[in-house]
Formats: C-alpha cells, structure tokens, sequence
C-alpha cells in the first residue's frame, strides 16, 4: 500500500512540476496609427480591458486593443477574472467602434464604442471596478 502510495505521490508532484505553455493572444493583426478610427467585431477578450476586433476566421488581421477609458486588475488579481467575463459578456461578437491612440506593449490603446456608448462608461455601469498594477486612483 505505501509503494502504491509512494507512486501516486510521486506522479501527482511530476503533474504539477509540468510546465504548461503560456497562452498568448491570437491577435496578429497590423496596428493602426495613432488618430485613425476603425471598427470590427470583438473575436477575443484577453481580459478585462484588452480584446481583439477583425474578421470571423482571420487572426492575422485581428487588431489588439487595450481599453483607454477603464483599468481593469490583472486576471491574477482579485477581481481580474470577473473583469474579463464583464467584458466578455458586454462586448463578444459585437461590433465596436474605435479610435487609435498610443501603442503599449504589441496593441493599440484605443477609446471604442459600443452602440455610441464609451466601454468604460458601460463597463462602470455593470459594476466593473477599476484597479490593478499601474491604475491611478
């Protein structure tokens, strides 16, 4: 019984030695410059202030955003994962418009539209609470 024991223990710790790859975004598509407008319909939400607009079925023209009116936590912290699913559920497959502002990291911060409504403004008004590593109060 210890053996047995003794096994299990040991395969149990290996599965969680294992490294698991990191999921990175599918958005591959080119960034616009800073003033453009552009528009799609939201293919991916990363998570509570970054999503992807593009075409169904192409990545590679997939546009990257980070919200620039609301600062969700990060999805480690507390509250990051409902800051994702409150976007996800506001915004997933629906069209939005934007406005290109600065780049940070490989995406466009961008102040985008739902139905003529601010994302932050709407996410605000659902109960989203902004925070996370960087956010001023």
């Amino acid at each position: 019984m210890s053996r047995f024991f003794a096994s299990y223990l040991a395969i149990a710790l290996s599965g969680c030695l294992w490294a698991a790859p990191a999921l990175a975004d599918p958005c591959e598509g080119p960034l616009p410059t800073k003033g453009t407008a552009f528009s799609g319909i939201v293919r991916y939400v990363g998570d509570g202030d970054g999503l992807c607009v593009g075409p169904a079925g192409r990545p590679d023209r997939w546009i990257e955003i980070r919200l620039a009116d609301f600062y969700a936590p990060e999805l480690h912290e507390r509250g990051g994962m409902a800051a994702k699913q409150r976007l996800a559920r506001l915004v997933l497959g629906q069209p939005i418009q934007c406005r290109a502002g600065r780049r940070s990291y490989d995406r466009v911060v961008a102040a985008c539209t739902l139905r003529g409504r601010p994302l932050g403004a709407l996410l605000r008004a659902r109960g989203g609470v902004e925070g996370g590593r960087g956010w001023k109060r």
